[in-house]
């Protein structure tokens, strides 16, 4: 994995095991690496790895079973997506807006775009 400086290196790990439950690489109740093999896996300090499954605990994303390890929590997947959502919503899709506006591009070009994606055919 390559860590960009635009946010903190636990936050991109949280973000990356929200996109593997997101893809289904992990489903409900299904076992994730441990601390240690995710930290190995993505060579990060274990400590950092340590604060990822943190956050998404305290989210309720992931829950400890103490001596089994950690686990997604039934419902992870819908609670990622709502929050995705309106993390969208709230803050990229303003500033997408703001960029059409500046750039002069209108929406039948975004759908046209959008459409040509859907089928493979944007950039063609």
């Amino acid at each position: 994995m390559i860590f960009t400086n635009d946010k903190a290196i636990y936050v991109q790990m949280a973000n990356r095991l929200c996109d593997e439950i997101l893809s289904g690489v992990y489903q409900g109740d299904e076992r994730i690496p441990s601390v240690r093999e995710y930290a190995v896996m993505l060579q990060v300090n274990t400590n950092t790895a340590v604060k990822a499954y943190e956050l998404l605990a305290r989210e309720e994303i992931i829950y400890n079973k103490r001596g089994l390890g950690y686990f997604v929590s039934q419902g992870a997947k819908e609670e990622i997506l709502k929050a995705r959502k309106a993390e969208f919503m709230e803050q990229k899709l303003p500033e997408l807006f703001r960029s059409m506006r500046l750039l002069g591009i209108d929406i039948t070009e975004v759908v046209e775009a959008w459409q040509g994606s859907q089928t493979g055919e944007a950039g063609e």
